[in-house]
């Protein structure tokens, strides 16, 4: 192809993709503006109303029968959309919008503990895999919309569009990123925020006063914090996955959340464990700010992993920056480093661990915190994300490269979760 030809070509796929992925930023960042506003009225009204604990398997039955009646085929999430992106077989039911929208803000309402950003890409996937259907584009344009949604999605209900553009390349395979969607995914992620924050809606900001100069000693105590890490990360992974496989012993779905629902209310209610509940942001901004509970790390992933493990709608995301911050705060005086610092750092590298996306992670902490975190960020997520093995809480990732060892040309393409670590 000689340069006339190339930039013709470069000129028209811009052309294409501006306004496209224009129109998936606005669809991302009206869904995501609609979200973080009935989640913040969920968990006001749930503070203020204690007793609506009470009614979580009841909350838990009804999303759980609805998906049974209407959303069986959508109810894989963010696993769907990154199957249809590696194997296109049909497009998104549109329902996929309402009934995570509605099971989520249930979630919140009557006390479980999931996140919100599994429903930000949802809702924005099933939009724009719409538009994909009306302006009839190929199979490998319909690629690039999804995973412009997803960047969309997650840049929309976080305020970071860096690290959601590269979301949607890293997100569906490890270790390889579809770098012929950067273009879209970036202008999506940059719109989706932009309507999100002209709209009044406040992201939660999170304050590290100072981060101290990179140090050898700095650098050793952050690759020790890394590795412990990832093994959160794929401790959570995993144990989300055994808590489902388990529940799914139950024959009847819609019993499963109920089931799911009477052991985490029943839990709280005898432990006063409400701390441990819904997204948990007022303790993930005091890990920043004072010396926490160690406990609170571990106590967030066993009710996390039984809500989603149960059926539970939501996310992972948020109780993961929670056991990330609160971990890293109870490392630091261990370390000997600043506990809003490792707090920061563990925000973003258990997710790092736990989705295998660990550049996506250090733009994320570079947006939060500043470009002085950068290299330890990019430290504690890349050992974050060696430290957790092929585990991840998408099972849908496919295998693109291996950790540490050379990829075999039979394992390409895999889904992790037809892989094990010993494979």
């Amino acid at each position: 192809m000689n340069w006339q030809t190339f930039y013709r070509q470069t000129l028209r796929d811009i052309v294409l993709w501006l306004p496209l992925a224009a129109v998936i930023g606005l669809c991302a960042g009206l869904t995501s503006a609609l979200l973080l506003v009935s989640l913040d009225w969920a968990t006001a009204t749930r503070v203020a109303n204690p007793i609506l604990l009470v009614f979580l398997p009841f909350a838990g039955l009804l999303v759980g029968w609805v998906y049974y009646e209407w959303g069986r085929e959508i109810e894989s999430g963010n696993n769907l959309l990154i199957d249809e992106i590696h194997q296109p077989r049909a497009v998104t039911q549109l329902r996929m919008m309402p009934l995570i929208f509605i099971g989520t803000v249930f979630s919140h309402l009557f006390g479980a503990s999931v996140g919100r950003e599994g429903t930000a890409v949802q809702m924005s996937g099933a939009l724009a895999d719409q538009l994909a259907l009306i302006t009839k584009r190929k199979v490998q344009d319909r690629r690039v919309i999804l995973m412009a949604a997803m960047s969309a999605g997650f840049a929309g209900v976080f305020g970071t569009p860096l690290a959601g553009a590269v979301f949607g390349l890293e997100v569906q395979a490890l270790g390889k990123m579809r770098n012929n969607a950067l273009f879209p995914c970036l202008i999506a992620s940059l719109v989706s925020d932009w309507l999100v924050r002209s709209l009044g809606v406040h992201h939660t900001h999170y304050v590290i006063p100072s981060i101290p100069a990179v140090t050898i000693m700095g650098l050793l105590a952050v690759l020790f914090a890394g590795a412990l890490f990832g093994l959160a990360g794929k401790s959570f992974a995993e144990l989300t996955h055994w808590v489902a496989k388990h529940f799914k012993r139950i024959k009847y779905p819609p019993l499963r959340p109920f089931v799911g629902g009477v052991c985490v209310a029943s839990l709280v209610l005898i432990f006063g464990a409400e701390r441990y509940i819904g997204l948990g942001i007022p303790s993930i901004v005091e890990s920043f700010n004072q010396p926490i509970p160690f406990w609170d790390a571990p106590l967030k992933l066993f009710f996390t992993t039984l809500s989603l493990g149960a059926g539970f709608k939501g996310g992972e995301v948020t109780p993961l920056f929670y056991i990330g911050a609160t971990m890293g705060n109870a490392l630091a005086p261990l370390l000997n480093m600043p506990f809003p610092l490792l707090a920061g750092l563990g925000f973003v590298a258990v997710f790092a661990g736990a989705a295998n996306t660990p550049l996506t992670c250090t733009l994320m902490a570079i947006e939060l915190f500043g470009a002085a975190i950068g290299p330890y960020a990019l430290l504690a997520c890349v050992v974050a994300f060696l430290f957790s093995g092929h585990s991840s809480i998408y099972v849908a990732q496919r295998w693109g490269s291996g950790k540490g060892r050379p990829i075999t040309d039979d394992k390409a393409g895999v889904r992790l979760s037809d892989l094990t670590d010993s494979k």
